[in-house]
């Protein structure tokens, strides 16, 4: 144990340095956005958008981490938590229109005159008003991991169960959303957004705006994680994830800590996806995939798991693989995420700051003394004497 606080003491200085060049480069992101067309340093309205995707994910990725690096409750369904924010953002968009629509109703969404609806559904009601919004963000994901979680924790379901029930309920969602009769624009989702709080979005200081509150919200996700797993609440949570049923015989309520843990994981994710629908400009079903919360869990493998930083880098990492690959030869990117995904859990089990030693625990370097196999044998001692 002293050995390992002496390594993290070691370790902060380089990390902070990281973490401070990290940030000013996001923060320089809108600025060098602004500069004169004809500027070699200027960053396009497209690496705008395409960093603040990014900056979507690794709020994601936190989130995972959150629940599944430190409490070891691993979720695959949270590219749903995640899709739900972006419905709830989406609804509030699609009431902002107006009737700047095609068909010009002030009330119903283009796709419900499409579809013949005659009035507004009771859950679109308040979607009007940003502040509601907002509030449904991160109230929908979180009742729903509360109701999902208690359930599945009170019947001490875990393990690779946990994660196949999880999976189910993003499949269950995606087959519900699809449907037209669910008043969610079905196949085609919701979309035409004009503007955001009456800034159009089409506007490189929109863009910039949204890039902006990404990068707020990344860093508040952060700080909340982080402030979550310093704290005893985290060390009991590591200490569920490494022996659950000790820390129950102690007389914790494990389901609580559970619970309390999966739903602010979805909580954060639901912010996420918010902040994601203004800046792609759509919300559809296959957000639901379930391939989508399995790419996010690879993500924090790939960074490394139980290190706030490393589900950041995984994000930042793999997202930007997967915008070169698909550019470049993109029938050969889901073998890549495939073989990704093997290579880090068979050599690299700590991810990317394991490989540089930056990881809690992790060797330094390439860890090759794990790989390579050991040339001297130990002597054992002879028994002297009157020893049998």
């Amino acid at each position: 144990m002293a050995a390992a606080t002496n390594a993290a003491r070691e370790r902060a200085p380089v990390l902070l340095v990281l973490m401070g060049l990290a940030l000013a480069l996001l923060v320089a992101v809108p600025i060098l956005n602004t500069l004169p067309e004809d500027s070699p340093y200027r960053l396009s309205d497209f690496s705008v958008v395409l960093i603040g995707k990014y900056l979507c994910y690794a709020m994601l990725a936190l989130s995972i981490d959150l629940v599944w690096g430190y409490c070891g409750v691993l979720s695959l369904g949270h590219g749903a938590f995640f899709a739900l924010g972006g419905y709830a953002m989406g609804m509030y968009l699609m009431r902002s229109i107006g009737t700047r629509g095609v068909y010009r109703d002030p009330i119903l969404p283009d796709f419900m005159v499409f579809l013949n609806w005659k009035q507004l559904p009771w859950y679109w009601y308040g979607f009007d008003h940003f502040a509601f919004a907002a509030i449904m963000v991160v109230v929908v994901p979180g009742l729903l991991a509360l109701a999902f979680g208690w359930l599945a924790f009170r019947s001490r379901i875990t393990g690779v169960y946990f994660s196949i029930i999880t999976q189910a309920l993003t499949f269950a969602l995606l087959l519900a959303f699809f449907r037209n009769d669910m008043g969610f624009g079905g196949n085609n989702g919701l979309t035409d957004f004009k503007d955001l709080l009456g800034f159009p979005l089409n506007t490189g200081a929109t863009r910039r705006g949204i890039y902006v509150a990404s990068l707020v919200g990344l860093v508040g996700t952060y700080l909340v994680c982080r402030r979550i797993t310093r704290s005893k609440l985290g060390r009991v949570l590591i200490a569920i994830r490494d022996a659950e049923s000790r820390v129950r015989f102690l007389g914790y309520s494990v389901t609580a800590y559970k619970l309390f843990v999966f739903t602010l994981s979805a909580m954060l994710a639901g912010i996420a996806g918010a902040l994601y629908v203004p800046q792609v400009g759509i919300i559809n079903p296959s957000e639901f995939s379930p391939a989508n919360s399995i790419e996010a869990v690879i993500w924090v493998a790939v960074g490394g798991r139980g290190a706030l930083y490393g589900a950041v880098i995984g994000a930042f990492a793999v997202n930007g693989a997967k915008t070169w690959l698909t550019t470049s030869v993109p029938e050969l990117w889901l073998f890549v995420l495939g073989g990704l995904f093997i290579a880090v859990t068979l050599f690299l089990p700590r991810g990317l700051i394991g490989l540089i030693g930056l990881g809690g625990g992790a060797p330094r370097g390439l860890g090759l003394d794990r790989l390579l196999p050991r040339l001297s044998v130990p002597k054992v001692p002879k028994p002297r004497r009157g020893d049998g």
